[in-house]
This record gives C-alpha cells, structure tokens and sequence, in this order.
C-alpha cells in the first residue's frame, strides 16, 4: 500500500512523468524535502530502524579519531585542517572521535569541524550529541572551504541512489516503478526500450533475468572527493557494506523496525539501502594521482586500528562491562556479524599511508 504522503507524491510523479527509475524512487523515498524518509525521522539506534557501527560501541569512533590524528600528522600536522563527515547520523562517531584525540598535541586546535547533512532534524540531533563544539553544516560536500581536508563516510554510500537494470532475451532493460492498473500500489517493470550497453559492459556473461546494479551518484562523489584529497592533500575514508567486484543480484533492500520490509510498502517510513560496489569506487583513482587504499574488510581494518587492545583497556577499566565489550568487538568484527560485508576503502594524497592499510593493499 502506499497510502503515506510520499506515496500519494510518487503517484503524481508517475501520473505526470511516467514510471520512475529505482535511482529515482529512492532520491524521492529518502531525501524528499518534507515526506523524505531522512527528513522526518532519527532512524538510528535500538528504538529506530537500524543500528550503526558508532552506535554499537564507543571504540568505533575512537578508532576513526585515531585514525584522523595519525593521517593529520602524516600530512605534516597542518595548522588548519577541515574534518569533515558525511551523513553523521546522530553525531556519535564523531563525539568518540573528538574525545579520543583530545590529548593529541595540536589536533583539536587546528580542525574545524564540518558536518554534510541535509536533514534539519538530524542537524538539530547532531547539534545537542556535539554541545560545545563549533560545527559548520552543509548541505553538499562541495561547499565545505579549499584546505587540507580529511573525510568520513560511514554508512552513506549505501544510502545513495540505485539504477537497477535486467537482462531479458540479450538485451539489458532498466527496471522502473509503475503504479498498477485501478490502484494505488507500486510496482516494478521494465522499460521496453534497450538501456544503453555501454553502461554495463563491465557485467560480463548474464544469464537471462540477471539484474545488474550501477550507482552514478557514488561513483561521482567518490571521484570528487578522490580528487579533492589530491588537490588539497589528505584523505577520504569510506566505511559501507557492499562487495569487491562486479556481480548480479537485486540488493536493494527496505528495512523498518530492524526487520526486512518491503521496498514498494508505505514509501517515505522505512529506510531503503544498497550493497555498495567498491570496485566502482576504486577505479576513480585510475583518473588522478589519488592514492587509493583496499578495500579491506571491517574485520581486517579494525583489527589493524587496535580494537582488541582498545577493549582489552576499557576491561580493566569497567570489569562489570567486559561482555558487552566483548560483544561489540564480536559484531563489529565477526565474519557472520559486520566484520566481512563490510569493507573500508580510503583515497589519500600520494605521500600518505593511512593506518590499518597494508602497503599491498595500495593500488
């Protein structure tokens, strides 16, 4: 059904316009500026609809701060540094990132802080997580001022918008959102038309009913910020769940209440995601001097930064907490948890070696 305010808009929009493309529906599905999933909600944490790594445990944060303050003085420890996050949810990545480097000489003095967040809500969310520290907020990445820059990204790629195609008798077709006859209900189907091969020539041998997904805005702001990192010098850190090479498969996924929903159903009240491809993300080095990092996995990652250690501390520091430590540890890190479906990608300037990288995993 989709008897939501976001509903009845998406069925002007195909009454005017025709069907949508996936891209499309989850521009509108999440960032609408009044019925917009992001723009109406907190979606984050036990009470929410998911549960982010920041979320499961202060050591997350920690470790990105550490990581920041070590590619900071890698760069030649900067006096001005622009730290910039993208899609900061609640604000408490990097309120455990600000407290966890707060004794590294400098660091604190030299970074403005910068916050790309198009959710009021969120902002207002954000604002009171980081109380007494100075944030600029902007709508675009884009905006934030020229300097030496270091970016996070957790968990926003996914979030960014899928065009959707399938493979049906040796052509490619996209898929769309339609309304169906004598109804309000949406529902998929696909253009009859051709799509362009030269956008999927990189998906080689489909079978018949393969969907292929591509994701243009994530290739595009990975490609700025890979760019920027070697413009101005410093670095970009990408965090998401997703897979290393090219593959087939519907990955687009609701989710409401912390369970599986359907993506057609009550538009503009569940999150919509997709699995991020990293190798579309890696290739934007082959067009600048950008050094690209991994991308590895979480387990791998984390593990490198010193999060055994990190728990081990906090341990001995709380004895009666050490379970719930050790339980966060295990679905940050675990195979069957966050630890492989996550990767962690990382463009830097030529000159830099970014932490918890092997210098094999440079390209």
């Amino acid at each position: 059904m989709t008897a939501t305010p976001l509903g009845r808009h998406l069925c002007d929009l195909i009454a005017t316009q025709g069907p949508l493309t996936m891209a499309r529906f989850m521009a509108e599905a999440l960032g609408h500026p009044e019925h917009g999933y992001y723009m109406t909600r907190d979606p984050f944490g036990a009470a929410g609809d998911f549960i982010t790594a920041p979320e499961i445990s202060q050591m997350f944060g920690e470790l990105i701060g550490a990581w920041c303050a070590d590619v900071w003085m890698q760069m030649g420890a900067p006096a001005g540094l622009h730290l910039v996050e993208l899609g900061p949810g609640r604000g408490t990545l990097m309120k455990d990132a600000l407290r966890a480097t707060h004794r590294v000489p400098g660091f604190r003095d030299a970074l403005t802080l910068h916050l790309v967040e198009t959710s009021r809500r969120l902002r207002d969310v954000q604002a009171k997580t980081l109380e007494g520290q100075a944030v600029a907020w902007h709508d675009s990445v884009t905006d934030v001022p020229a300097g030496p820059t270091i970016v996070i990204a957790n968990e926003l790629f996914d979030a960014l918008p899928v065009h959707q195609f399938q493979f049906r008798q040796g052509q490619w077709h996209e898929r769309l959102i339609d309304v169906a006859p004598d109804s309000e209900d949406l529902r998929l189907v696909l253009d009859p038309s051709p799509a362009h091969r030269a956008r999927l020539d990189h998906f080689a041998r489909p079978q018949d009913g393969a969907i292929a997904e591509i994701c243009p805005a994530g290739v595009s702001l990975a490609e700025y910020l890979a760019t920027r990192v070697a413009r101005e010098t410093g670095a970009a850190l990408i965090i998401d769940y997703g897979h290393t090479e090219p593959g087939f498969g519907d990955t687009v996924q609701g989710v409401r209440a912390h369970k599986m929903h359907s993506i057609l159903e009550t538009p503009g009240t569940i999150d919509l995601c997709a699995h991020v491809d990293f190798a579309a993300l890696a290739d934007v080095a082959d067009k600048n001097s950008t050094a690209t990092w991994g991308p590895v996995s979480q387990h791998d990652f984390l593990r490198e930064l010193g999060i055994d250690e990190r728990a081990a501390a906090l341990s001995a520091a709380s004895p009666t907490d050490a379970t719930d430590i050790a339980s966060a540890v295990h679905r940050l890190t675990h195979p069957n948890e966050m630890g492989t479906l996550f990767k962690v990608l990382a463009f830097s300037s030529a000159n830099l070696h970014p932490a918890g990288f092997d210098l094999r995993d440079s390209i």
